[in-house]
């Protein structure tokens, strides 16, 4: 056994290595996985670069409605932290009004959920064309864009803003984030911080192809239920 400290998001995290076990003395146990860990950065270029090539034309026609039922830059870019701690742009479709995020303080009364995640019924930033997007969870296609940069990955834990993290463990952040995790096909609203970092922890004690794919089949099953994750 040797020592070793890992630096995850400005601190150190004292790991004990044995084999294929990275064991980090916090919250979780990190396993190594290399040829999973190849096929699935395999995976999220193959689907990003099809999704893309594929979705291009219909990525234009979102762009357009949005500009058209609310003028401005159709798309929004906001720092989010990712695996390590290191910050990256994440893209998705704006589906609020221009200068939203000014709002925002004046609505934090309204959070629905017993956690650092900011989410109200009713949301009165959102444009008409943006309920639409988030019910059908449209709004998260540019992120695919992230996906094939490596800063994100299909299926792992959502990446929160800094000042959302800064509230949460580090340890979470052992892995890179994704377009959809466990806790984002379970019942989310009002749940604790806790029960949604137990729900990360699982995926990155559990992680493997078989979790990935029915992860993936519950985001689609819930998405065509029409559900926002």
């Amino acid at each position: 056994m040797e020592d070793l400290k890992t630096t995850v998001v400005e601190e150190q995290v004292n790991t004990e290595v044995a084999e294929d076990v990275v064991m980090v003395k916090s919250n979780v146990v990190l396993k190594k996985k290399p040829v999973y860990d190849f096929l699935k950065r395999f995976a999220d270029i193959l689907i990003s670069v099809i999704a893309l090539t594929c979705g291009l034309p219909f990525f234009i026609i979102i762009a357009l409605v949005i500009m058209i039922d609310d003028f401005g830059n159709p798309f929004f870019m906001q720092e989010r932290i990712g695996k390590d701690g290191k910050a990256f742009q994440m893209f998705k479709f704006r589906t609020m009004f221009m200068h939203a995020d000014e709002m925002k303080v004046d609505l934090m009364a309204e959070n629905e959920y017993d956690s650092v995640h900011f989410k109200m019924s009713n949301d009165p930033r959102i444009t008409r064309v943006g309920k639409f997007l988030r019910k059908t969870s449209l709004d998260e296609l540019p992120q695919i864009l992230n996906v094939l940069l490596g800063h994100m990955t299909i299926i792992g834990p959502r990446p929160f803003v800094r000042v959302e993290q800064n509230q949460l463990p580090s340890d979470r952040l052992l892995v890179k984030p994704g377009l959809s995790c466990y806790w984002q096909i379970t019942d989310t609203v009002k749940m604790s911080n806790e029960d949604q970092l137990e729900l990360d922890y699982k995926y990155i004690r559990n992680r493997s192809i078989g979790t990935d794919i029915k992860i993936i089949w519950d985001t689609v099953m819930l998405i065509l239920k029409g559900s926002n994750i």
